[in-house]
């Protein structure tokens, strides 16, 4: 009875010492890579004013924009993911921009961009070339385009501007707690480049954008942009102040939190867990089994074998 416990103590020890590495080596990594079934809709709201918003006086209008992005899981792969993405730029008359981005039959909508191709790494998040993801008449991405990459670093990352089309430096200037989350926050500006700022419209374009992002996943958690774009004439096609809704940033952060958790489940409390507990349960069931087999030997009658045995012997002189 006492060698089957210390087999049961040796093949539990085994099987948690195995489930901690398991858990470390395969399971975090798999963790940390942007899941194939990402379906994300992101609502902003701000101000805008310029020619490119055809309603009101001149005045500032309230405006909300909405970004949906999601995976091509069948044009991904376990290395890369392909998005495809568009954003929707809406008056705000109470109703949720989702709510007619879709049919593009409102005179609310500003603009609806068209749907963009592009893919990434699914561990750093870093734009990849297009080969055989995208088709070849999508603009090709650069540095950071839809997120940050796991375990994010107190440093500058290259981001993809739209409007430039190209790549530009955030920089990163802190931390900061958003909901109770701490983030890192990480600031670009553009200021007044020559650039199409239209689809066929020369101008001036400048950008103040600012992001706080999950340091632990990567996720932009809030994040803030004010924007202008002037033609060459000197008009303003667009003057727009935008940032995440406070619902978008609570969904957000809830969402950081538990896939934050998920990652410390499996990057630590399983391999410490379960690797110092096992490791407690070997030696445990090595010792019984050793212990189990000491002793010296028995007799036949049940005596220790080892001792003097005198009775019944005849002494010859």
């Amino acid at each position: 009875m006492r060698k089957f416990g210390s087999w049961a103590l040796l093949g539990l020890g085994a099987f948690l010492v195995i489930a901690a590495l398991v858990a470390r080596l395969w399971g975090l990594p798999a963790a940390e890579r942007t899941p194939l079934d990402t379906d994300s809709r992101t609502t902003l709201s701000g101000e805008a004013s310029g020619a490119v918003v055809q309603v009101g006086d001149g005045e500032p209008q309230p405006v909300k924009a909405l970004n949906v992005t999601k995976a091509d899981s069948e044009r991904s792969d376990d290395d890369v993911i392909v998005f495809a993405a568009y954003t929707c730029l809406v008056v705000d008359e109470d109703l949720e921009p989702d709510e007619y981005c879709l049919t593009g039959e409102d005179r609310r909508i500003v603009t609806i961009g068209e749907p963009d191709v592009f893919a990434t790494d699914r561990s750093d998040a870093v734009a990849v070339d297009r080969g055989d993801y995208v088709p070849e008449d999508y603009e090709q991405k650069q540095g950071l385009v839809n997120k940050w990459p796991f375990r994010v670093e107190q440093k500058d990352y290259d981001v993809w501007d739209d409007v430039l089309g190209e790549a530009v430096t955030a920089e990163y200037v802190g931390t900061e707690s958003v909901e109770g989350l701490r983030t890192y926050k990480f600031e670009y500006s553009v200021q007044d480049q020559e650039t199409e700022i239209a689809d066929g419209v020369q101008g001036t374009y400048s950008q103040t954008k600012v992001y706080w992002i999950d340091p632990t996943t990567g996720a932009i958690i809030k994040q803030t942009q004010d924007e202008t774009r002037t033609t060459a004439t000197g008009d303003v096609a667009l003057d727009i102040e935008l940032a995440y809704t406070d619902e978008t940033v609570k969904n957000n952060v809830a969402s950081a939190e538990d896939n934050a958790g998920t990652l410390k489940l499996l990057g630590t409390w399983i391999p410490l867990v379960g690797g110092i507990l096992g490791l407690i349960l070997l030696l445990a069931g090595a010792f019984l089994l050793v212990t189990a087999g000491g002793g010296g030997r028995r007799t036949r009658d049940g005596h220790d074998g080892h001792a003097g045995h005198t009775g019944g012997a005849t002494r010859v002189e």
